[in-house]
Order: C-alpha cells, then structure tokens, then sequence
C-alpha cells in the first residue's frame, strides 16, 4: 500500500460519473445526513483535512471475480437509497473505494445529484412528499450555525430562486461549469449579483465563489493510499481495520461486508436488505434489523459458536449460510407469520431473539408449509405461544441472549421432528435468572401494567386468545378514561374521599379491554352500564360479559373500585391458568 499524489474534487467527481471509481461490495449503503454534508463542504471551505481515502486498484482480468457497484447519485429516502450493480465489462482496471464512500457519495451528490427525505408532516405514501433538494451556497451571508462559516442549505429550485437583498443562493454543482476564474468572474458579471450589493456584500460574495473555486478545481483535497493486492482475505481485513473505529458503521455492517464477499451465487447484501424490507411488512409489520437476521443464520446452521465476532463469519460459514439461504429465509418468515397471527407486531416485541427459536424449530420439523393455519398442530401452536409470551413478559433475552438460544436450540434439536418441547425448555431453566415459571407474585405484578405500556397488549392477547389481533382490535377503557376528572366523577356522585383513588386507578390493565374498531369507536365515551344496556338479548349479554370478564357486580361509575377488585380476581384467575 502506497500514499499516491493528491487529486483535486473535480477530478475525483469526473471518475464518479465515468465509473471509474466503484464500490466493492464489502461496502455498506450511503447513510450520510443533508447536516454532514454540509458541515463536509464548510470543513472544505475551511482548509480543514477531511482525512485520507483508501483506494484498490483491481486489474481487469481479475475484476470479474468480485462484485462492485456504483455510487449513489440522487438519493431518494425511500425509492433510491441502495447502489445499482455496476457494470464491469470494459476494458480498465477497477479503481474501489475501501475507505470514503460516504464521503465521495456526498462530494458528488452535492456536485451533480439531488437528496430527498420525507417531510415530517406528509405522509409517507405521498409522492409530494420527498422533495428533490440540491446544495446551495449563499453568497452574501455566512452561516448562522455557530459552528459553521459558510451558509450551505440543501434546497429545492424554487426555495433557492427566492434572492433577496440578504440571500443569493448558487448552486455547488454549477461550479463544475466554471473551471477557469476568468468564467467565475464572467458569471459574477453576468448574473449582476455585485452591481446590487452594498461594497461589503459584493466582497463577500466574490471572496466566497472564488474560494469554491479553488475547493473544486485547485486544492489537491483528495488525499489517498493505493492497495493493489488482489487476495480478497487481505483486503477484507484492510477493510475492517479502516473501518471498525467508526461510529456510524455497526458491527452487523462489517459482519455483513464478509458474506457479501464470500458468497459464490448471490449477492448476500441485495439477498439480506431484500428479505428485511419484505418480513418487515408482515402484517402489522416487524422491526427486524440486519443483526437479526445473521444471528439467526448462525443458529440455523448449527454453527457451533453463535457469537458475533469475525472469525464466525468465515468462509466455510458463510458458505453454508448461502446453500442454507432459501430454508433459511422460509423459516423466518414463517416463524413472523406465526407470531403475527398470535397477535404481534413492532408494536409490542420487545426482543427480537424471540424469533429465532421458532425459526430452528420450524426448520427442524421440516418447514411445514401454512403452518400458522394448519388445523392439525393446534396444541403445538398453544405451546409455541405460551413460550413467546411467557420469554417476552419475563424479559428472558434482555442480556446475553446467547445464554438462550443455545440451549433451546439443542432442546429442540434433540426433541427432533415432535411437538415443541415447551416442557423441557421450562425445565432447563428452572431456579435460573432466565426462569420461565410464574410465581403469583409475578402474575399480581401484571395488573399492574398500563394502557400503552408494551406489555400491555402481550397480557391481553393471553387474556382474549380468541381476538385474531390480525385485524382491527383496539385497547378500550371500559370504564372511559374521560369520566376520570375530579369535576366529572363529582358530577356523576362519586364522593370526594374516592376519587383520587379512581383516578389513580383506571388506566391499569382491570380497567382495560379489546374491541373490534367498529363497537370501539360506537362505544366512545359512553358509560360502560348505559353501553351494555344497548344489548338487549340476554344471551349477547351474557357472552359478553363472559369473555370480558364482567363481574356480577354494580356497574355505574360510583362502583368503579368494587368493579376494579372484582374484574382483577377474574383475571388473576385467568392469568394463572395460562402461565402457571
């Protein structure tokens, strides 16, 4: 590895666009902000050092034995946010980019492309939401960041046309036309910007095009080693030693870099951000990240240390996680289908390590297809969700989730192709910090979660296991939560001294039910006694009151206390029932 003469932005910006500078596909995707870039061409602006770029010249007989892509040049939050597959089939030797994507991609899009985020008030959905933005530079006021000099903004055509007498917006990418100072002055002249200006402002402006000038097409900013070597184990460990001390890269990144290095047939990062995006949208939708998914690789394969660490990411691993991808894959997203019909979602999976037991296991028993459907495995499907629920509420993969899915993987895979050995994992972990068991203590401690807590909606899906949380059910105060104000309970005969404590009360989980979206939102603010007496068959009654564990008890608000107790014994009840 060699330092090589530095070369100017202009010329780096022209390799871009030519293709000549690629990215190998040990790269992650641009994740830089519009305030980065920014701060990169104040930095630039400034004489600041933006640090030293690591290129790999890769001969172009060789060049078809790796994967390559362009770099980003319009990027769009939610339709262009991933780098196209490069075309490798001329005749020059590949110049990649091991260190400084984020950087060239921000040097570039600033230069030649566009960057579009949602605005935070559309809908993300709305095409009008994601503005195209280019970078400009306001000639005649600087920055009023205090830690910025120069006033970039990234803003779209009509944002950037509004000139006044305080702002002249120009844009950074109409610099690559003006090589030459004389046609830098030619454009001041032309445009009558220093003619309208005060004498200070005129200087401002000329002093601050000039200097861009110089950033783009004089100062030799792109500084850069050049490694030639073309042993991919060598370059991968370059890599990881540039890179590994970032803030912005995880570790998943890096593990990611190494299966998409080593895999043979497919390309892992297209293969793994594909299947994200796709098992995310299973049906409330999951938060299912890329650390996830290559743990639960790890675990599918019986590779025997599930660490996250470098050396697990081999080459004989990753390979076998390639031939394995497909069963893989079907298995997770079998696994999140079941859990979805349980009821769950983003919304209230707080670990997502939950998932990757029911993965192995459903690997193990042959991927049975519809599984979450099928009539015939009804009681397994109870064992599977009095598990999740029962590792889920007692918090058993917050730390050191390899202390679970290691033994539980062995239990199910020496339970072979039998029901899920609930049983046995409970067993396994009896009198440990991870214990499954509920004690009553633990199951009083239920009653007292609240409405939007996340582990509300768990307790209520044991509570209602007939309510398919699939569809449109929402979380409703029985007793509505607008009656509890002093001035309303006062106006409804509740005495003074019991109040305070009916307020103190009525958002824990006694108080709470689930009801369809259409009878929820009928329901509103209505009394629960004045509600119930809409139903006039005693039959419709009496099932309701049964399936919402209704006491026998006064209903109208002054009663709400001996309500609370006597609804709470049912769902104690209840709640041994199905965890103890």
């Amino acid at each position: 590895m060699s330092f090589q003469t530095p070369l100017t932005i202009n010329e780096v910006i022209n390799g871009v666009h030519t293709k000549k500078y690629l990215l190998p596909s040990i790269q992650r995707e641009f994740v830089w902000s519009q305030e980065q870039i920014k701060t990169l061409f104040d930095s630039l602006m400034r004489d600041y050092p933006i640090n030293a770029f690591l290129f790999w010249k890769v001969p172009k007989e060789k060049a078809s034995e790796f994967k390559f892509y362009e770099f980003l040049r319009d990027y769009h939050q939610k339709d262009n946010f991933r780098n196209p597959k490069a075309n490798i089939s001329g005749n020059d030797d590949i110049m990649a980019v091991l260190d400084g994507q984020q950087r060239l991609t921000s040097l570039y899009i600033a230069l030649k492309g566009t960057y579009a985020t949602k605005l935070s008030y559309r809908r993300r959905d709305d095409k009008q939401a994601y503005p195209k933005k280019k970078l400009y530079l306001n000639l005649l006021c600087n920055s009023e960041d205090s830690g910025l000099e120069y006033n970039f903004e990234f803003l779209t055509d009509a944002e950037a046309s509004a000139h006044d007498d305080g702002n002249y917006w120009f844009p950074v990418g109409k610099m690559l036309d003006l090589k030459e100072q004389d046609e830098v002055n030619e454009y001041l002249l032309e445009s009558g910007l220093l003619s309208r200006q005060d004498k200070e402002k005129a200087k401002l402006a000329n002093r601050t095009l000039f200097k861009l000038h110089k950033v783009i097409h004089v100062n030799p900013t792109i500084s850069y080693y050049l490694e030639k070597s073309i042993e991919l184990d060598k370059v991968l460990n370059i890599f990881i030693r540039v890179n590994s001390g970032g803030t912005t890269l995880s570790y998943s990144d890096l593990l990611l870099s190494f299966a998409t290095a080593q895999w043979k047939n497919r390309d892992a990062r297209e293969e793994i951000n594909d299947f994200i995006a796709e098992i995310n949208e299973i049906g409330h939708g999951f938060n299912v990240n890329k650390d996830i998914v290559l743990k639960a690789a790890l675990v599918l394969c019986d590779i025997d240390d599930i660490t996250f660490k470098v050396d697990n990411f081999n080459r004989t691993n990753m390979l076998k996680i390639e031939k394995e991808w497909d069963n893989i894959t079907k298995a997770i997203r079998d696994a999140l289908t079941l859990i979805s019909s349980f009821g769950f979602s983003r919304e209230n999976v707080t670990s997502n390590n939950l998932i990757i037991p029911i993965a192995y296991y459903l690997k193990t028993i042959g991927l049975p297809n519809n599984y979450e459907v099928s009539t015939g495995k009804i009681q397994d499907k109870r064992k599977i969700k009095k598990w999740f629920v029962s590792a889920l509420l007692k918090r058993v993969f917050s730390f050191s989730p390899d202390g679970v899915l290691k033994p539980v993987r062995e239990i199910i895979k020496q339970n072979g192709n039998n029901e899920f050995p609930l049983d046995k994992i409970i067993e396994r972990f009896k009198g440990t910090n991870r214990s499954l068991q509920f004690t009553e203590d633990d199951i009083n401690n239920l009653l007292y979660s609240k409405c939007g807590q996340g582990d509300t909606l768990v307790i209520l899906s044991i509570l209602y296991p007939w309510a398919d949380l699939r569809h449109n059910f929402h979380v409703d105060h029985m007793f509505p939560k607008s009656g509890f104000t002093h001035k309303r309970l006062s106006a409804k005969g509740v005495p003074q001294g019991k109040q305070d404590n009916f307020i103190k009360n009525f958002n824990y989980i006694g108080n709470l039910q689930l009801l369809e979206s259409i009878p929820n939102i009928e329901k509103k603010d209505i009394d629960f006694d004045k509600w119930l007496s809409n139903i006039s068959s005693l039959d419709e009654l009496s099932d309701y009151k049964k399936k919402h564990y209704v006491p026998n008890v006064a209903l109208d608000f002054s009663n709400f206390d001996e309500f609370l107790m006597a609804r709470e014994e049912l769902l104690l009840k209840k709640l041994s029932e199905e965890l103890q």
